[in-house]
């Protein structure tokens, strides 16, 4: 937040000074993390524990916890409440330090040992501007500079760090003006923003709905009518694809047997195997386009490959290493950013083995529920030499089948609802297993029908992808006005200032009389909203 000099009305005070204390005295309360079970509690009646994606910025998701075995007594005083504001204190840089206020909650939810929760003293502070100043950019920057630990992915922000907090203190009738101006300014970002999501929400189901008239056979509908000399049966196809692994091995055989004359260390290539083809029931139940080609997708690479193990200690950000690319470059749309700023030490077999180059599928084999089964094809050789992890498995293919046309069918909804049915997944991860995946079916046309579809989706996504970085944008824009907004509420530019209102300082002051002559601490419950 920036230093500029606060209104004469205003004060400055320690986080701490604006909270109410708890039965043993403190004001920062840090939660519990039991051994809890990999599912929500299911009634109102089960206990459960926060995870810390119940806190996003400014929104509180209580559905995002675990059930507490019933073998375990819960902490009931650690218990949520409406008016309490949570804020993670430990994880990823950009996870550590989130804050939302709790507006309404069901019951018997517990904060958990990587979150603080808060209760902002009534008296002093409104909740609602709380949470708002801490979730400001110029806040969020102090507080980054508060965590500790010696990597990004895992941080801590300690209670005798966080304590140091300042808050501007604006009069308390000031604060109801402040919020009550934010709240309308924010409820008319929030429409636009609304607006602006749904559209990009829009622009992928109409994504989605290309993919599917593509491999529908509709998309290139009338080009078959104006190239039946292109065409090539099902059963040429099929053919086509054997007698290019065919002769793809006997190529690798040959290469194999010169490496070994020159002493050179290589891995005899194994033949291909096939598995037995498709029934014509589970033909029937793709459905193919009439002409296209279906087979189980493990008869069709020349080469698959699981990726190069390496530890988290061996990559650096050296380039004199080799660029190493991980699950997270893979996005869900097919894309893959091959950015050279993670690298490992190889070994030449192991550059010659791991390489990537034009026309590779990587597939995510391993990863969070939602995200596994990612795929991208790399649609050009990366600018230097670049290997990837064993998160991620690469697919070779033969001449008569684009990597593109097969990569964007793996991006498809009908291909991915046959994935969905071999997944095999944890409480945290999931796994697509070779076993499982290699008998799914793909289809397609000859090369040349492959190669209009994938002319015509281009096309297609690029205005798609440029609607999308407008909408971005513009996000952004609203993003930037918030904090514009926030900046003057916490500068005191926001609402003019009363001059008839009580100064904080003397609120402060006739509090603290107050309390002092009552002889008693400050209530220990938030009021409900």
């Amino acid at each position: 937040m920036s230093e500029e000099p606060l209104p004469d009305s205003w004060a400055q005070v320690s986080i701490e000074d604006c909270l109410l204390a708890y039965q043993n005295d403190r004001k920062i309360r840090q939660g519990w993390s039991p051994q809890c079970e990999g599912y929500p509690a299911k009634t109102l009646d089960d206990w459960g524990v926060l995870k810390t994606s119940a806190i996003q910025d400014g929104e509180y998701v209580e559905s995002a916890n675990k059930h507490i075995p019933s073998k375990l007594e819960p902490r009931t005083h650690l218990e949520v409440e409406a008016g309490d504001i949570l804020i993670t204190c430990a994880g990823p840089r950009s996870r550590c330090g989130v804050t939302c206020l709790v507006r309404k909650t069901r019951p018997k939810l517990l904060i958990s040992g990587k979150m603080y929760q808060l209760r902002a003293d009534p008296e002093i502070i409104d909740r609602h501007l709380l949470e708002l100043f801490l979730r400001e950019s110029g806040t969020k920057r102090k507080i980054d500079e508060m965590k500790t630990g010696i990597s990004d992915s895992g941080l801590n922000l300690t209670h005798s760090r966080f304590s140091t907090l300042e808050v501007p203190l604006p009069p308390i009738n000031e604060q109801k003006r402040i919020v009550a101006k934010i709240e309308e300014l924010f409820s008319e970002l929030d429409a636009g923003e609304e607006s602006l999501r749904r559209v990009r929400r829009q622009l992928g189901v109409y994504r989605q709905s290309l993919l599917k008239q593509a491999f529908e056979g509709k998309l290139t509908a009338p080009w078959r009518k104006q190239n039946p000399h292109l065409l090539e049966s099902p059963g040429q196809l099929l053919k086509r694809i054997k007698e290019e692994r065919q002769a793809d091995y006997a190529k690798q055989l040959r290469e194999w047997e010169k490496a070994k004359r020159t002493h050179k260390k290589a891995s005899k290539p194994s033949e291909p195997k096939f598995m037995d083809g498709l029934t014509a029931k589970e033909i029937a139940r793709i459905d193919p386009p009439n002409g296209w080609a279906t087979e189980r997708i493990g008869n069709c690479p020349t080469d698959s490959l699981i990726g190069l193990v390496r530890a988290a200690t061996e990559q650096s950000t050296d380039p004199a290493g080799i660029s190493y690319i991980k699950m997270d470059r893979v996005d869900m749309l097919g894309n893959i950013d091959l950015r050279a700023d993670v690298f490992v030490t190889c070994t030449e077999e192991e550059i010659e083995r791991f390489q990537l180059c034009q026309g590779d599928i990587l597939f995510n084999t391993r990863n969070s529920v939602e995200l596994v089964g990612k795929t991208a094809v790399l649609r050009r050789d990366p600018t230097v030499p670049t290997v990837y992890n064993n998160n991620l498995m690469r697919i070779r293919l033969p001449e008569c089948l684009d990597p593109t046309f097969v990569g964007l069918q793996l991006c498809a909804k009908p291909f991915r609802q046959r994935m969905e049915q071999v997944k095999k997944a944890t409480t945290s991860v999931a796994a697509i297993y070779g076993k499982d995946f290699w008998p799914l079916a793909i289809t397609f046309p000859s090369l040349p029908e492959q190669k209009e579809i994938v002319r015509l989706l281009d096309e297609q996504f690029t205005v798609i992808e440029q609607n999308e970085r407008e909408i971005d944008a513009a996000l952004k824009r609203s993003a930037a006005l918030r904090q514009s907004i926030l900046k003057k509420a916490f500068t005191g530019q926001l609402v003019p200032q009363d001059p008839t209102d009580e100064p904080a300082s003397a609120l402060l002051a006739r509090i603290r009389t107050e309390r002092d002559a009552m002889g008693k601490p400050a209530c220990t419950k938030a009021l409900r909203l």
